[in-house]
């Protein structure tokens, strides 16, 4: 909180030149301008694995209804290897490597960017908009299929010309309750009951912004287990941090980019084989200094330090301390952009030997003439055991090395406007990553029955993206439509393996999503078909699947008081039955309808 106080003060205490309050975010890049990323919104998705689908590239897990783990990871590298940053700073977990998306506060989550290159997704919150009035805010109630609530509220207010405040709170109350089949049969034991709420600060400052946030998660929730394993488990989650970031200029020579962190997760597992309760803390110091020496040449350093405790009564007690140095460069001429950086990664576990890495990386970008651009990039990347993977009494493997990986990607972007409002895109890459000392899960030597985390495993992914959009922004009509098409070739190489050559779990071979959208007069349609196939998992072949989700809103101008939305989703039309991850079923059509006042 004294961090939070310090930002508010600075706030107040700037020049007094008059500014805005910009929609501004602040991203520790390591001072690597990346060409390659995807841009989605929220708009519509009460999920984050809604929005995610629509990216061909992801790799979504999701254990099912609202109350499922979700996770996500990129060309068939994994959910661990894939970094998640909330507002640019890093959401971390050390004990599992990855990081639930149902925490995060999707009600106020205005878009979010899938960095290739970085191996990232970073999640933004939106920035408050203001009119007239020195305040604005909505409240809204969502309700719908399986007992599913979704009451949520959100507070802007102008603090001064410079600082501005938002407040939320949203809450999930859901059965889960699904069903499974024609039968009757229902999916038991998965409901959920959440809460999210939070505060955040935002302001500008001369040459700079900055930005703090306070936020809670804390939900209760069924964990049903698989349909082979079934389960009466519950699990309790209770989520706080504290985090802020500020980008200064100084001078037309220097500028900082700052951002400090510190959370609390809880976790408290009741199980008819025993409860556990895990207590994981993260303290982050993150820091990039860009210097500008000539108006086409730059260089930065940053250095970044984190340091994670876990602690668990009878399993657990590790810590962490994780150091980040990178040196890079840049260049921006006319037609020509080049990145250049090396990053250091040090892990440094409690009573264990250090571990370390160096990752060099590449980013291109040429402008063969206005509207088409040709975009590279290469890099290596490395990713750290996991505490499970390193310390679980009776399967942690303390001799574990770092995943090293190498990821490269050719692509072309094309652009361009055409007659009264038109715009038209296409984006292909290809990409090609290398993934060696995979760790994986194999029969011990000493006894068959236990399994233990080795580094035996090598994936080789290879792949084809392609994109194409067409938009029209009119004054009575406006509308857009896109078609994503996405191969992908992720094999196991490693040997003598039982399922060398094969497509390594869940990572679709084929993905098509079409997307389309239509306003006119206050109505708006949205519709997402999803397809997917080409999936395997250690059973086998998994079958292909496709949804069809529509949705329909209109906005009511109510005078000066506000505008009031309405609106009806359907999700899986078609009450298709797939599923994500094997024995883990989704739920098929669901109905979800309610309003938005918006003042």
């Amino acid at each position: 909180m004294f961090f939070t106080s310090l930002l508010f003060a600075a706030g107040l205490l700037v020049a007094e030149t008059p500014d805005t309050l910009q929609a501004v975010t602040i991203v520790a890049d390591k001072g690597v301008i990346v060409s390659r990323t995807d841009t989605l919104s929220f708009i519509n998705q009460s999920t984050a694995t809604e929005a995610l689908l629509r990216i061909p590239g992801l790799g979504i897990s999701d254990y099912g209804g609202l109350a499922g783990l979700k996770g996500v990871s990129l060309r068939g590298l994994g959910t661990a290897h894939t970094d998640i940053y909330l507002d640019g700073v890093r959401v971390s977990n050390f004990q599992s490597g990855q990081s639930d998306l149902g925490m995060l506060p999707l009600e106020v989550l205005g878009s979010a960017v899938v960095d290739y290159a970085q191996n990232s997704v970073s999640f933004r919150t939106a920035r408050p908009v203001f009119g007239d009035r020195p305040f604005a805010g909505q409240v809204g109630l969502q309700a719908g299929s399986f007992g599913t609530w979704l009451p949520a509220a959100r507070f802007d207010a102008k603090l001064s010309p410079r600082v501005a405040l938002s407040a939320h709170a949203a809450g999930v109350i859901s059965r889960g309750d699904f069903p499974l089949d024609d039968k009757g049969q229902r999916r038991m034991n998965n409901d959920l009951r959440q809460i999210r709420t939070g505060i955040d600060l935002f302001g500008t400052l001369d040459g700079g912004e900055w930005q703090a946030k306070a936020y809670y998660n804390g939900s209760d929730r069924g964990t049903p287990g698989s349909l082979s394993w079934p389960s009466q488990d519950r699990q309790q989650d209770k989520n706080f941090l504290v985090q802020g970031s500020l980008r200064k200029a100084f001078s037309e020579l220097y500028t900082l980019n700052f951002s400090a962190k510190g959370a609390w997760d809880g976790i408290y597992y009741q199980s008819g084989w025993g409860d556990s309760k895990y207590d994981f803390t993260d303290l982050q110091l993150n820091t990039s200094h860009t210097f500008r020496l000539t108006p086409w040449w730059g260089v930065s350093l940053a250095a970044d330090i984190e340091r994670g405790t876990l602690k668990s009564p009878g399993l657990y007690d590790a810590a962490r301390t994780a150091v980040i140095g990178a040196l890079a460069t840049a260049i921006r001429l006319e037609r020509f952009q080049a990145d250049l950086a090396m990053e250091y990664r040090g892990s440094f576990d409690k009573g264990q030997k250090g571990l370390n890495s160096l990752s060099p990386s590449l980013d291109l970008r040429f402008t063969l003439f206005e509207g088409l651009d040709i975009v590279a990039f290469g890099r290596r990347a490395f990713r750290t055991p996991t505490f499970n993977e390193l310390y679980y009494p009776g399967y942690g493997n303390t001799g574990l090395r770092p995943e090293d990986a190498w990821l490269f990607d050719l692509g072309v972007d094309f652009r361009t406007g055409f007659a009264d409002g038109w715009t038209l895109g296409v984006q292909v890459d290809g990409y090609y990553n290398s993934l060696r000392d995979k760790i994986i899960s194999a029969p011990s030597a000493l006894d068959p029955y236990v399994w233990l985390p080795y580094n035996v495993g090598k994936v080789q992914a290879k792949g084809a993206d392609v994109a194409l959009t067409l938009r029209h922004e009119g004054e009575r009509v406006s509308g857009g439509l896109s078609a994503r098409y996405a191969w992908q070739s992720a094999q196991d190489k490693t040997p003598d393996s039982f399922t060398f050559d094969q497509q390594i779990p869940y990572v679709a071979r084929h993905t098509v999503v079409l997307a389309g959208d239509v306003a006119l007069s206050g109505w708006r349609l949205d519709a997402v078909w999803n397809w997917r196939g080409g999936r395997f998992d250690a059973g086998g072949a998994m079958p292909d699947w496709n949804t069809l989700d529509l949705t329909l809103r209109k906005d009511f101008r109510l005078g000066s008081v506000g505008v009031l939305g309405l609106n009806i989703a359907v999700r899986d039309l078609l009450d298709t039955r797939y599923e994500l991850v094997r024995d883990y079923p989704m739920p098929g059509r669901s109905i979800l309808g309610g309003f938005t006042f918006r003042f």
